[in-house]
């Protein structure tokens, strides 16, 4: 067992925490922690396809796909590999100091990534792919430590740290689009290097604030034991610079042989979490199976979610009109959008959850949900693409500025709910792993999502007709995915064996 005893259901292994807004008070230094984390992901996000094209293609569309799918490739490695990180945190050091290794390598790579070279620039993506699989599933997994299995407080807990990584996500585009635009180049390029830098800081502030907070957590993710030998940490951090050029590789492998790649890699995390779920009886066995289906669904949201990075720019950049009246609104900016809306959604939607009570819909339904708003944000894109291309070929704004929003009341059905889940349904002993398998399903949604944008961009940059007969899909695989979902939850539900 793992230097973690606090992933126990039992209630007694809690520390007694002062309580700050009905929450425990390590809640919210995490909550800064993975603001400033999220500050620097979110501040590279928009950037990435963009400074792919404008860099290595000298801004010719036919780089478009190119940079779709590395981005894809990127995010998807980044969510695999918080499978190792969940382990790494598990079995060899604890959580507090894999949270640790994990930002200090972000770091280093996020101000590599500023080295225009397209060798560098992968190996700098590489570094930041091997510490954010340490950083992110654990910090997750010590939120759903402060609370007992059974606490009532668990899902809108997880629902205020949501909130945390949105607030970063909303700041990081708007400053460092700011910052772009303002050191351009003369040729009237965005200073994209200087947003990879305003990232890099964001985490070295992230980093930090763990350090300096982490005494408040009493022990909670601590190793102890064997765990707590220093030598263990010296050896993931010589394990994790001889890995990062075996990302490298996988980012050099292309998108379609590393989908092949990731669907191995999950098929046996699969294996390993049902055979740890048959060892502890039928009903864990059960909650890992439900646990399974529903990361199938969740591979079928962030497919089409993560349009968001990678197509959507192309088309904010090229197909939306974004002129009034002389100022342009800035293309990174709409990356805000998203995380605007789940700030201001996010407390809504936890309240509405409350105040159905029993008639509160099950964590599938809820994930059915998510699945339908996306489709329905396709939707809306079908129709601009459809009835509302202007003579100069651009949709109007409000169009995608919708889009984000529709995506974000799916997002929130989801993602919180995800998170609290695994919490619930992974086995006991190995609740870091279940948490990666979480963003594993999330990470090959991910590289299925450069894919699918590399094809709606085409061979030499998107058009309308591309654009609409890839939307025009997304829509169709989302509503169809919902109601299948819809159809199967009270098995589903069956399976989870009174888990809500």
């Amino acid at each position: 067992m793992s230097g973690a005893a606090t992933t126990t259901a039992d209630a007694k292994a809690i520390p007694e925490f002062r309580q700050i807004m009905g929450h425990p008070a390590p809640l919210w230094m995490l909550f800064m922690t993975e603001f400033w984390e999220r500050f620097a992901f979110y501040g590279i996000r928009w950037a990435l396809v963009l400074y792919i094209v404008a860099q290595f293609y000298g801004g010719s569309g036919v780089g478009q796909a190119d940079a779709n799918l590395t981005y894809g490739s990127y995010l998807a490695l980044v969510y695999a590999g918080a499978v190792f990180g969940g382990y790494i945190a598990d079995r060899v050091i604890g959580y507090q100091r894999s949270i640790l290794v994990g930002a200090s390598f972000m770091v280093l790579g996020l101000f590599a990534i500023t080295v225009p070279n397209p060798d560098v620039f992968k190996l700098g993506l590489a570094t930041i792919i091997v510490g954010n699989g340490m950083f992110k599933p654990n910090i997750s997994t010590m939120v759903g430590q402060l609370y007992g299995i059974h606490d009532t407080r668990r899902d809108s807990g997880f629902t205020i740290f949501y909130m945390g990584i949105n607030g970063g996500g909303f700041i990081a585009p708007i400053l460092t689009g700011i910052l772009a635009e303002r050191m351009s180049s003369q040729t009237g390029v965005p200073a994209y290097k200087a947003v990879f830098f305003a990232a890099g800081i964001g985490m070295i502030l992230s980093l930090i604030w763990f350090q300096i907070g982490r005494r408040g957590l009493k022990g909670i993710g601590a190793a102890t034991g064997p765990l707590a030998s220093p030598a263990r940490v010296i050896s993931v951090v010589i394990g994790s610079l001889v890995v990062i050029p075996g990302v490298y590789f996988l980012l050099q492998l292309g998108a379609e042989k590393l989908q092949g790649i990731l669907t191995v890699l999950f098929l046996a995390l699969a294996a390993m979490l049902v055979v740890e779920g048959v060892r502890n009886g039928k009903v864990a066995r059960d909650k890992v199976i439900a646990m399974m289906i529903i990361f199938f669904f969740n591979v079928m949201f962030w497919c089409f979610f993560e349009q968001a990075g990678s197509s959507f720019t192309f088309l904010a950049e090229n197909i939306v009109r974004r002129d009034f009246g002389g100022w342009i609104f800035p293309t990174g900016w709409f990356q805000s959008v998203n995380t605007l809306a789940i700030i201001v959604c996010a407390p809504l939607v936890a309240a509405v959850w409350v105040w159905m009570g029993s008639a509160n819909p099950s964590i599938p339904r809820k994930f059915g949900l998510g699945l339908i708003f996306n489709g329905l944000a396709f939707v809306l894109l079908w129709y601009a693409l459809s009835f509302l291309v202007g003579p100069d070929s651009k949709i109007p704004f409000w169009t995608l500025f919708m889009v984000y929003v529709i995506q974000s009341i799916g997002e929130l059905c989801l993602s919180p709910i995800g998170l609290s889940m695994v919490t619930k349904l992974a086995p006991t002993r190995l609740v870091g792993l279940g948490m990666g398998g979480w963003f594993l399903s999330t990470g090959i949604g991910n590289n299925l999502s450069g894919i699918f944008a590399s094809i709606v961009s085409g061979e030499k940059g998107m058009t309308v007709e591309s654009a609409l007969s890839g939307y025009t899909f997304g829509f169709w695989a989302l509503i169809g995915s919902g109601a299948l979902l819809f159809l199967i939850a009270p098995l589903i539900q069956k399976l989870m064996h009174g888990v809500k």
